[in-house]
């Protein structure tokens, strides 16, 4: 077991702490946690997990939709000066990428910033954090999923000149009946997921690959049209573009945080998991302003839009053929696979590490003896994000996955403070610099761009939230294993 130096004996961490309130911020002490970690009662992860694995899976579940879809968005806001603006938004994310990489290498467990919170903060917030994971990353699957169908109907007409029929390519309310390709999407990630964390590490890895090649293709034709004119007027709408677009481009930096959901089945998690965190997201970043500055070179930033297609569209302008335009188009195909196998693995291992606390049913937290995965979880998440993205119009429910993503991002800048005051002893592999500083800001940028979501989107979170709080006050309270503790030591003193 880790050694992390004794821990503190407070009402928090007691669990015969007697009290609402108590019982609300209870905490669970870091040695209990990387100790369960390691012999749970449903079975324990596999570690199989190498640094280049985790630093795959974080590009894998970042490097997606983001470079696909919104350039388009982002550069009428802020012309050439985008790349500016990917930078910056790199940066704001870099702010809780370091808190994630400190806490990922103290507690390495299961469950990312759900059991930070745990650790810190108490069981209600860590409740509240793991129930905005669990929204996060199953409409995010879904979201993704719906984008992949997309996608894949391009690839088809542009290789085959057919295209799947809207009544199986959309969901109701959006023109068709059932989306067909989001479904088979998810159900191929959950296979390789069932196989086991390093047969699908390994099949993440492949694809991740294939869509660095194909965004290294882009660059190289798009070089072929760069125009250095098309950089004259390099901030033609000021900084106020500049930050625009970066708030814009922000969540496309969403997802570096899956790799502090392998903590459990990573070789050796202390050292690997900062250095995946950082790793990934010095190489998202690197790729992106790479991709920024080409697309922008090649064509006249005016000229962008909305388009999804943007650099197939680039690409098609340059060489005057469209196969280049439909082989990047393979090239996103299987970029969004990816993205939904990671995320979907991520949600897999949150709810596995809340079932094991007693927050959730137990089924989620069995692992299968042969393969070493939660293979009953992994199928009810699969089905339940597939069923989500077949039959449901998203629409602006897709945003809930921002402000989910943003409130998590908050607290774990929170929980590395408050770590640091009650545990300033134990052992860290990688510590954020200037701290409580730079985790302040991380923490501000959090909530400032939580403030930036249209209203929808907040009146959908707080339904989730009261949804989130009547479950556990209902069942994951009083199911809690922190509280079995104190049931016992109640009634050995009543006899």
């Amino acid at each position: 077991m880790l050694d992390h130096g004794a821990p503190p004996r407070t009402p928090q961490t007691d669990p015969a702490a007697a009290g609402l309130g108590a019982r609300l911020m209870r905490r669970k002490p870091v040695e209990r946690l990387v100790d369960e970690g390691g012999r749970g009662e449903g079975g324990s992860l596999r570690r199989s997990l190498g640094l280049w694995q985790l630093t795959m899976i974080s590009i894998g579940a970042t490097l997606g939709t983001g470079i696909f879809v919104v350039l388009g968005e982002a550069v009428p806001k802020a012309g050439p000066a985008v790349t500016l603006s990917f930078v910056i938004a790199g940066l704001t994310a870099l702010f809780s990428a370091l808190s994630y990489a400190e806490l990922a290498g103290s507690i390495p467990v299961a469950g990312s910033s759900y059991s930070y919170a745990y650790a810190t903060m108490g069981e209600l917030i860590a409740w509240v954090c793991g129930w905005c994971l669990v929204l996060e990353y199953g409409v995010s699957v879904a979201a993704v999923a719906v984008g992949w169908g997309e996608y894949l109907n391009e690839l088809l007409d542009g290789t085959i000149g057919v295209t799947i029929p809207d009544a199986l390519s959309a969901p109701p309310g959006d023109g068709g009946v059932f989306n067909l390709p989001a479904l088979l999407v998810v159900l191929l990630a959950m296979a390789f997921l069932l196989g086991g964390a390093r047969e699908s590490a390994r099949a993440n890895t492949i694809m991740v690959a294939v869509k660095i090649v194909a965004l290294l293709l882009f660059c190289a034709i798009g070089l072929k049209g760069f125009q250095s004119g098309n950089y004259e007027h390099f901030m033609p709408l000021g900084m106020a573009g500049v930050s625009a677009a970066g708030a814009t481009l922000f969540f496309s930096y969403i997802g570096f945080d899956a790799a502090s959901t392998a903590g459990e089945e990573a070789k050796n998690s202390q050292r690997d998991l900062p250095r995946a965190i950082m790793l990934s997201l010095v190489i998202v970043t690197a790729l992106y302003v790479l991709v920024a500055a080409v697309a922008v070179g090649a064509r006249p930033w005016k000229q962008f839009s909305d388009s999804e297609a943007a650099l197939a569209g680039i690409m098609k302008d340059v060489t005057g053929q469209s196969f280049w335009a439909t082989l990047l188009a393979a090239g996103a195909v299987i970029a969004i696979a990816s993205v939904v196998l990671t995320v979907l693995y991520g949600q897999t291992r949150v709810l596995f590490a809340m079932s094991r606390d007693g927050l959730v049913p137990k089924v989620f937290s069995k692992v299968h003896p042969k393969s070493g995965t939660p293979r009953v979880n992994t199928v009810i998440v699969s089905l339940f994000c597939g069923v989500l993205a077949a039959a449901i119009p998203l629409g602006q429910l897709a945003d809930a996955t921002s402000i989910g993503t943003l409130f998590a991002f908050a607290l774990v800048n929170i929980a590395v403070i408050v770590l640091r005051r009650t545990r300033p002893d134990m052992k860290r592999t990688f510590r954020v610099p200037l701290s409580p500083v730079l985790p302040v800001i991380g923490f501000g940028l959090c909530l400032w761009m939580m403030g930036s979501l249209s209203v929808i989107t907040w009146i959908v979170f707080g339904v989730w939230m009261a949804v989130g709080l009547v479950f556990y006050f209902c069942y994951g309270m009083r199911r809690s294993r922190l509280a079995a503790p104190a049931a016992a030591e109640a009634s050995e003193t009543q006899k």
